[in-house]
């Protein structure tokens, strides 16, 4: 097991657009393993009806699988809330992640216990370049587990501990 000292976040979403939205969350922390990941029915999202066929092929996840294994907007930040409380999480898409997170709040009419920090956090100039070296060698599977498992070993691999 990877042992750094991060949480790392990813999120995948119906696409890329300003009505785009949550549909799929993973954190896992570096240290402890301690980890989660859910899909969001968006049928309990405020407005959520952006669906991106192009997103679709990329992730994998169709709109029946979120419908019917999907947890609620609410559900999902409570879950974040109660797990992730006082935490910094770091991801590698921090303006699109940080603006679906958003959502997912705003949807739910809740506001999130943590706090979400860009990879330049965490790495300095020359370990960013080789974080960038890194992550392009990767063939990722685009799904927010797998993606977060890929970040904690490129972060690994720039020896942030």
């Amino acid at each position: 097991m990877i042992k750094i000292p991060v949480i790392c976040i990813d999120i995948e979403a119906s696409g890329l657009g300003p009505g785009s939205y949550p549909i799929e969350i993973a954190w896992k922390c570096g240290l402890t393993g301690d980890s989660d990941s859910f899909l969001i029915d968006p049928a309990t999202g405020y407005n959520w009806t952006d669906w991106d066929p192009a997103a679709e092929d990329l992730h994998h996840i169709t709109i029946d699988e979120l419908l019917a294994e999907g947890v609620s907007v609410r559900e999902a930040c409570k879950r974040l809330n109660t797990r992730l409380h006082g935490k910094t999480l770091t991801c590698d898409a921090v303006d699109f992640d940080y603006f679906w997170i958003r959502r997912l709040y705003e949807s739910a009419r809740m506001n999130p216990s943590f706090e979400v920090q860009g990879i330049d956090k965490v790495l300095g100039g020359g370990q960013l370049i080789q974080y960038r070296l890194v992550a392009n060698a990767q063939v990722r599977n685009h799904r927010a587990m797998d993606d977060v498992n890929d970040l904690l070993a490129c972060l690994a691999a720039c020896d942030i501990s």
